[in-house]
Formats: C-alpha cells, structure tokens, sequence
C-alpha cells in the first residue's frame, strides 16, 4: 500500500475529468454488472500509467461517444476493489495499470500493460476510441 498522499494526485487525475473511484468489490459488481457500457481503468503509480494510461483514458472520454459509466480502481491500494476487477477481465492475468471495456457486464476489449508501455497517449487513446465506437 502506498500513502494516501502520494496517490491522492493520481486519483484526482481521473475523478476530476468524470471517472467514478470504486473502493470496494461491492462498487465493481455493481458497476460492471450494470446495463449498458462501462471502461474501467485500473490506475496505477507506475510511469507509464502517467504518461501513458492515464492521458489516454483522458482523450478517449472526452470523445463523444464514450460509455455510460467511466470507473477507476487503484492498484496498490484498494485490494479488494482491484482484485475483484481483475477477476471480471480473466481469462487476462493481472496488469497495471489495464484498462478495459464491458458491455451488459461482459468484457469486450481490454487493452494490457504491455500495450501500453513505450506508446504514445494518443495511440492507446485512438485504440480506445475505436473500442468505444464499436460498443458504445
């Protein structure tokens, strides 16, 4: 677990542009399970989700057709909260930062860390936007 401090900017990230923070596997069931289409980002201190993840996620839900719910866990921290998203978005293994897409509670794209790293904000965002364009 990291300080509260130190996450608190990263958070705020997200939160303030629209994402919902879910803090517990309660919130996550109830989020994914919803009717309609949710991303979820799994947000992370590492220097890709900085650079990379979090600005991307940034650009594509500005788009205008974006889905209905826009969420976030934060790796590191909520534990119960990251883990039962995590088990939503197998058969995938665990990665952070991830970002994924559900439709009616079923995942229907997810893009991983390794898709991440080392690319532009701008490539993972237009790949988002082709994702959302698709199931949005």
């Amino acid at each position: 677990m990291y300080p509260e401090y130190l996450v608190a900017p990263m958070r705020e990230d997200l939160t303030r542009v629209g994402f919902e923070e879910l803090k517990d596997a309660d919130a996550v069931k109830s989020a994914i399970e919803s009717e309609g289409t949710v991303f979820v980002m799994v947000n992370s201190v590492c220097g890709c989700a900085a650079a990379n993840a979090r600005p991307a996620a940034k650009i594509a839900a500005a788009n205008g057709k974006h889905p209905d719910k826009l969420v976030t866990v934060f790796a590191g921290m909520e534990k119960e909260a990251v883990d039962a998203a995590r088990n939503y978005m197998l058969p995938y293994p665990p990665s952070s930062p991830a970002m994924a897409l559900f439709k009616d509670g079923k995942l229907v794209h997810i893009i991983e860390r390794y898709q991440i790293e080392g690319r532009p904000a701008q490539m993972i965002a237009d790949n988002l936007i082709d994702a959302f364009e698709q199931y949005c």
